[in-house]
This record gives structure tokens, C-alpha cells and sequence, in this order.
């Protein structure tokens, strides 16, 4: 994995989980609070997770073989959509069970009253420090964007994966306290319930946000429009090329593009003329887009009718 794949962050994030869920399950073991069992569970989920993004990114690494031309970059994008499979199941689902037996018979905290809020103080802490990993390895990358846009724009999973689970641990961290602070004062074992409802809530949503995100993925998604636009400028920057008749890009892996584009060349200019523009087209896109790692080019004259039949097969207007 590389650099941008952010692996200082899930490794920061993989520690600070482990030591978590083990003071949580240290902290639940003495007071039985449901809502401590659902943070135990989600940070032990989160670890996994973590585990499974590691593997992902060792296992995407491959090289190509005949039965997988473009390689297994992609395989990042299966195992992020797995992640976000386990956090709605073992996390969300899970803490949504709990909370529904805790309502349904609501106990007060007998013994060890103030641990879980020691232990959920020291693990907002820790998780902070987390977060702040996971917010540092994107500023790298995320060049200005809004959260949003990063997250839905970028094409390599692990960080959005990292920075949505940190936020949702963050949260599902204060939902507990406020369940466990308010059971606490009140001595009505409800709160302790509905603390736990809020962090399964959470995990849900966050959970079919990054499905939604790495199905997209998954299915294929084409260059960002920074270096759609890019390639365009590169292909006809050496006046080699009259006009791109069509151009298709598809993310084989975060760091890796294919480049597929059919373009208009002079009636005139011979095979060997062709074949010099082709390489030199292809050199300037690898210098502007360096992750455009396979690039087919295929020469044609242009007429009015291939640009409408291009832009009928794409479902976009003629340009």
C-alpha cells in the first residue's frame, strides 16, 4: 500500500482500538452497562476492520497474471466494502439489540460506578489522537476539498474508511458517556439504553455511507474531473491530435488508471507520422497524470457522426 493509502493512520488507529477495547471490556465486565458493551464491541469491530484494510492493501499489491491482466488494485475496494459490512452488522446491529434488551428492562449501575466514565474519558483521549492521525495523512492528500467531497470523491478507501470510523468512535464515545453519566445521576438503567440506541444508530449510518461510497467503487468510477481535464490538455497539447473524438477512464485501483481514447489525426499523416504523435501523446499524459498507468490510443478521422455516436454510447451531449 502506498503512502496515500494511509497506513500510519489505520496502523494508529488498529493500536488505539485495541487498547480501548480491552479497558471497555475491562470496564463492562465490572459494571455490566450496555452501553459499555457496545463500545467494547464496536471497538473490537473497528480493529478488525482495521485488520481487514491492512490485508486489503497487502493482497492489492500483486502483480497482474493472465487470468487478472489489469492486476488486483481493486481488491482495496472489496475489502473497504467488507469493513463497512462488519461495522452494520457486528457494530450497528449489535448495539441496537443491546439497547432494545436494555429499554425493555432498563438496570441502574450497581458497583464500580465511576470506571466506565474513567475508561470513556481515557478512550475520547486516545480516539482523539487517532483522528487526528487519520486528519493529518488527508490534509496530505485531500488539496482543499471539503470533508465531504474528500470523502466521496476519493478513490482510495482506506482513509475515508479510517476518518468515518474515528468520527463515528468519537461520537458513539460521548453517546456513551451521556448514557452512562445520566444512569449514573438518575439511577434509571434507560439511559444506559438509549445511550446504546444512539451509538447503534450511528454505526448504521456510517455503515451504508461507506457501502454506498465503495460500491461506487467496486462498479468502477472514471478519473476525477482534476485529471480527466488534465489528460484532455495532455493529448492536445502538441498539436499532434486535431480533437478527442470520445475518452474513457476507469480507477483499476486508487493508483492506477486506465486511459481509453479514440482521436482525430490529419487524413494526411502517414502510419510511422501516427504512431510518433501516439507515443508522444502518451508520454504527456503519463507526465501529467502519473497514476494513467495503461493507455490505449486509437487513431481515426473525424467526422460529425462518430462524435454523436460517441456521445450516445457515453449518455453525454456532443462537445
Amino acid at each position: 500500500m502506498s503512502a496515500s493509502g494511509g497506513t500510519k493512520a489505520i496502523i494508529a488507529a488498529l493500536l488505539a482500538n485495541l487498547g480501548i477495547a480491552l479497558t471497555k471490556f475491562i470496564a463492562w465486565g465490572l459494571t455490566r452497562s450496555s452501553s459499555m458493551l457496545a463500545e467494547s464491541i464496536h471497538s473490537l469491530a473497528d480493529s478488525g476492520n482495521q485488520l481487514l484494510l491492512l490485508i486489503g492493501g497487502r493482497r492489492a499489491q500483486r502483480a497482474a497474471t493472465p487470468q487478472h491482466p489489469f492486476g488486483y488494485g481493486r481488491e482495496r475496494y472489496i475489502y473497504a466494502f467488507i469493513v463497512s459490512i462488519v461495522l452494520f452488522t457486528v457494530g450497528g446491529l449489535f448495539a441496537l439489540y443491546e439497547a432494545y434488551h436494555k429499554l425493555s428492562h432498563p438496570e441502574p449501575i450497581e458497583s464500580w460506578h465511576w470506571v466506565p466514565v474513567a475508561v470513556l474519558i481515557v478512550a475520547i483521549t486516545l480516539e482523539s489522537f487517532s483522528f487526528r492521525t487519520a486528519i493529518k495523512e488527508s490534509n496530505a492528500i485531500r488539496n482543499g476539498a471539503s470533508w465531504v467531497r474528500f470523502v466521496r470523491s476519493s478513490r482510495s478507501p482506506e482513509l475515508p474508511v479510517v476518518l468515518l470510523e474515528d468520527l463515528g468512535a468519537l461520537l458513539g464515545l460521548v453517546f456513551a458517556l451521556f448514557g452512562v453519566v445520566m444512569t449514573l445521576i438518575t439511577h434509571n438503567g434507560i439511559w444506559d439504553g438509549v445511550g446504546t440506541a444512539a451509538i447503534g444508530v450511528l454505526l448504521v449510518v456510517i455503515a451504508i455511507i461507506l457501502a454506498i461510497e465503495m460500491k461506487s467503487l467496486l462498479i468502477g468510477e472514471g478519473a476525477t474531473p482534476e485529471d480527466a481535464r488534465a489528460i484532455e490538455q495532455a493529448i492536445l497539447a502538441g498539436g499532434e491530435v486535431e480533437r478527442i473524438i470520445h475518452m474513457r477512464t476507469m480507477h483499476l485501483g486508487p493508483e492506477e488508471l486506465l486511459v481509453a481514447a479514440k482521436i482525430a489525426v490529419r487524413h494526411d499523416d502517414t502510419a510511422e507520422v501516427v504512431a510518433r504523435s501516439i507515443d508522444a501523446v502518451e508520454t504527456r499524459i503519463r507526465t501529467a497524470v502519473p497514476i494513467a498507468r495503461i493507455i490505449y490510443l486509437e487513431p481515426d478521422l473525424y467526422s460529425a457522426e462518430k462524435i454523436k455516436s460517441a456521445s450516445v454510447e457515453s449518455g453525454s451531449d456532443p462537445h
